[in-house]
């Protein structure tokens, strides 16, 4: 039978509605995650609605890359669990049209979607990272107190790493401090206090930190000689100038690089091959094992669902969960092994892809030589695991 247009719609335009859902609802799911950070920068640091606002909007490419995928897959997946549970795929069969002739239009919509990922991979995540960055500074320079985190060794500004037990974002005041001051070369210097108090100085770029009853911990790199000073208050200026000019910027994060700046950072650490260089060849592969993830997961859904009945749609539905997240989880194990050399990163970033697929050819073959896998348990399972336990309670009773 020749390929039928009117079927090749019909089915595209099914899969549509599906996709729209997942994406919004896996979005949502994904957005919950900072829902407790932004709910902070709102009520205690007073950061306007159009700043968190810019915060979601530069955060989203970053997890559509994943959610895509994702969206694709379950839409894929959907579509074919209602058409095998209302009979569609046993009519069409009849009707003479074979389980490849329904290929094409599924290939079209996961190769879309493989475009919109690599739309976001290649471009969406860069600029989303750089313009949140910019943005955090930008909030940090009209309150710093924001990109204090407790807990967290903070090196925000240059030459200086502070630690912070306890900020109190109402009054400004630190508890349990560290400062290590790393701007002298000769003289390492170490400061450490019970409180501080932040005071913002006129100009809104620079801030004082004015610590209370602590010590000065002093080491003099070229004479050996340390000494220890203890002090009633010691103020430190802290500037954000140099980090939002610009020119005085440091370097790109290998995360914040586009394609052009990734080759060339590849090809400048080449020779020393160390855990920058594989941790940007594992980024730069992966702006394209992602996207085509969509096509392989795409495919794997389609015998999925076909072979799916009307009794074990769920069954069908946790089994496409399952893939999903034994294709993450290779992803995951991959760049564990990619970033620390023990694997090539080119075999680290396509494995997955490639072990999804053979499964999908695998199951596809069958389903098409109408000899589909059973995952549906024997139905005497559960009455002869029965009639074990009663008799091993009969032996014990004895």
């Amino acid at each position: 039978m020749k390929t039928n247009p009117l079927i090749h719609r019909y089915l595209f335009t099914e899969l549509v509605p599906p996709f729209a859902i997942n994406l919004a609802f896996f979005t949502f799911i994904f957005l919950t995650s900072r829902i407790l950070d932004i709910t902070n920068l709102v009520v205690n640091h007073g950061v306007g609605l159009l700043q968190v606002l810019l915060v979601i909007v530069y955060t989203i490419p970053y997890f559509m890359v994943f959610v895509i995928p994702m969206a694709v897959m379950m839409a894929v997946l959907l579509t074919f669990l209602r058409l095998s549970g209302d009979n569609e795929i046993m009519a069409l069969k009849a009707g003479g049209v074979n389980v490849t002739a329904l290929l094409p239009p599924v290939m079209v919509f996961c190769l879309l979607g493989g475009l919109l990922t690599a739309f976001m991979s290649i471009y969406g995540q860069p600029w989303g990272r750089s313009s949140a960055k910019q943005l955090v500074v930008r909030i940090a320079a009209s309150s710093i107190d924001i990109g204090l985190k407790e807990r967290q060794f903070n090196d925000t500004f240059d030459g200086i790493v502070l630690y912070v037990s306890q900020v109190d974002t109402q009054t400004r005041t630190l508890r349990d401090v560290f400062i290590e001051n790393q701007q002298d070369d000769k003289l390492a210097s170490t400061v450490v206090a019970p409180r501080g108090q932040l005071m913002r100085a006129a100009d809104g770029l620079t801030w004082r930190l004015r610590l209370f009853d602590g010590t000065i911990h002093q080491v003099d790199l070229q004479e050996f000689r340390a000494n220890a000073i203890r002090f009633d208050t010691y103020d430190l200026t802290l500037s954000l100038a140099q980090i939002l000019e610009p020119q005085k910027r440091p370097s790109k994060h290998r995360r914040e690089m586009n394609l052009a700046e990734l080759r060339q950072y590849i090809r400048e650490h080449q020779a020393a091959r160390d855990a920058g260089y594989f941790n940007a060849l594992m980024r730069y592969h992966k702006m394209f094992s992602i996207p085509c993830a969509c096509l392989v997961l795409g495919f794997l859904a389609m015998p999925l669902g076909m072979q799916a009945k009307r009794a074990s749609k769920s069954y069908g539905l946790g089994l496409g969960l399952v893939f999903f997240l034994l294709y993450y989880l290779l992803l995951s194990a991959g760049s564990v092994f990619g970033e620390s050399g023990r694997l090539p990163p080119i075999a680290a970033v396509w494995m997955p892809n490639l072990v999804m697929a053979a499964v999908g050819v695998f199951l596809f073959v069958r389903m098409a030589q109408e000899r589909p896998l059973r995952f549906d348990l024997p139905a005497d399972l559960l009455e002869r695991w029965s009639a074990a336990w009663h008799r091993l309670r009969r032996r014990d009773g004895h």
